[in-house]
């Protein structure tokens, strides 16, 4: 391994991840304002409940980033085993939340917890450390294979037990990208992706609302008052905004038209309210995001930051697109938040601390690293 010297972090991406948190605390005041003055008589509630999620995710982000990253490779297991039991306890009478159809959440008292957001992360440190240990093993069918497919089967199906089928789909992809990314056969790739998607159609016949989404997705224009009322209530905010939207505060959607605008479909909001062209340079962001993070990844001083790094960026720039593309008809809506904008807690916080790892191993890379 290279001799490293910690050094100043990358600032562009901090500065990105900044820039994303205030823009979506002012977008979550506009798109939330309605639901909330509704559901809580407070038309702040939303933007209100997230700048506490971020004070408290701003917290993790300092202690992940004065944290050298490599204590989590020597935590791996017990974050893994802790993040498991969590999952089981959303199914525990008393203690799981349930809540629109789903078992997602653990009720404290005064704050409710997401292990499924913690599942994304936890899986990144994992994986990351679990392939860091068997560099030339991974043609192994016992040794490395089975244990691999073991762990990722037993946390996804907890996942999709709730049922959350849009985050077992970012837990399985990011999977398969750090497998991927850690040497493993093409050939076994391969197979993961015919069996991915042969379990896919498995999963849309067994339940019916995920087949009518799918078949949604397919045609559009298929029953707009039903099943296709959220993709086609979407369509209409964006292709209201045109190139300059309607001004921020007058989206029209999120007076009980759009469903979840402060949540997964506060992206709409933003394109009816902003226009185009503001929406490139928000997807502009995301890609300022990505190229920072993957070129953290080909720098970093060694094999577990690599990994760890390609995790993290994969992990957020994969489920932006799937909340982008769900509401824009490039992808079945799957029911993701959008990272840093949706309202959610436990999403913040998770995705602050990953920054604040990504940060950390940004302060410890070697110029000429390589993936």
């Amino acid at each position: 391994m290279p001799s490293v010297r910690e050094h100043q972090p990358d600032y562009i991406l901090g500065l990105t991840i900044i820039a994303l948190l205030l823009f979506g605390l002012v977008m979550l005041a506009s798109a939330g304002s309605v639901l909330g003055y509704q559901r809580f008589g407070d038309s702040n509630f939303f933007a209100k409940r997230q700048m506490v999620s971020i004070l408290v995710g701003l917290v993790f982000f300092f202690i992940a980033y004065r944290l050298d990253y490599h204590r989590w490779q020597q935590w791996s297991v017990p974050i893994l085993v802790v993040t498991v039991a969590l999952l089981l306890a959303v199914f525990l009478p008393g203690l799981g939340s349930y809540f629109l159809g789903a078992r997602r959440w653990i009720n404290f008292g005064w704050f409710l917890v997401q292990p499924s957001e913690l599942a994304k992360l936890t899986m990144v440190i994992y994986l990351a450390a679990w392939f860091e240990r068997r560099p030339h093993q991974l043609n192994e069918v016992q040794a490395t294979l089975v244990p691999f497919l073991t762990t990722v089967g037993l946390v996804a199906g907890l996942i999709l037990a709730e049922p959350d089928l849009g985050t077992t789909t970012i837990v399985l992809v990011t999977s398969m990208v750090l497998y991927f990314v850690a040497g493993g056969p093409w050939r076994y790739l391969f197979a993961f992706g015919t069996a991915g998607l042969a379990l896919f159609l498995m999963i849309i016949k067994l339940a019916p609302y995920r087949a009518q989404r799918f078949t949604v997705f397919l045609n559009p224009n298929l029953d707009p008052l039903g099943i296709g009322y959220h993709i086609n209530q979407a369509l209409l905010a964006i292709g209201s905004g045109g190139l300059f939207g309607l001004g921020l505060g007058h989206s029209r959607q999120k007076f009980n038209y759009l469903p979840e605008p402060a949540g997964d479909s506060i992206f709409a909001v933003v394109a009816e309210e902003l226009g185009w062209i503001f929406v490139t340079i928000f997807v502009l962001a995301w890609m300022i995001f990505l190229h920072r993070g993957l070129s953290i990844a080909r720098q970093a001083p060694d094999r577990f930051g690599q990994l760890v790094a390609t995790g993290i960026t994969s992990w957020l720039g994969f489920q932006a697109f799937l909340n982008i593309g769900a509401l824009s008809g490039v992808v079945p809506l799957t029911g993701v938040p959008l990272p840093f904008l949706s309202h959610g807690g436990s999403a913040i916080i998770t995705g602050l601390t990953a920054i604040g790892i990504l940060m950390n191993i940004s302060r410890q890379t070697v110029q000429g690293g390589r993936l």
